[in-house]
């Protein structure tokens, strides 16, 4: 599937948000993994005030492997923001609305989205 399809986004509260993901590659890529951060920061249990994405395949002690692609990255962040992983929470504002007020959330995911709408 091309990284451009909208279709994992259609019904979601992400649907018709941009959202600009910055990947660093170190010089000993792909021995060690990149690191990816949203700019500007997203609203997101997963993604550090900051903006780094906190995903266990970006971390080289947990999961990350020389193997995985730029395309696997892309494709893990993008499902990550529609399911967050509640066993690794990054931002506790996110992570304890996400846990407690559902509606609230995703009311709150799409106002983002509506502020990231493409120029």
């Amino acid at each position: 599937m091309p990284l451009t399809r909208k279709s994992r986004w259609t019904k979601t509260p992400w649907e018709g948000g941009l959202y600009k993901l910055l990947m660093v590659f170190p010089e000993d890529y792909p021995t060690k993994p990149p690191k990816c951060k949203f700019s500007p920061p997203l609203f997101h249990p997963n993604v550090y005030p900051s903006g780094t994405v906190c995903l266990s395949i970006l971390d080289e002690e947990k999961s990350w492997k020389p193997a995985i692609t730029i395309k696997q990255i892309v494709l893990g962040v993008q499902a990550l923001l529609n399911d967050p992983n509640v066993n690794d929470p990054a931002q506790s504002d996110a992570y304890t609305m996400f846990k407690n007020d559902k509606v609230a959330y995703e009311r709150r995911v799409r106002q983002q989205a509506r502020e990231n709408i493409p120029k």
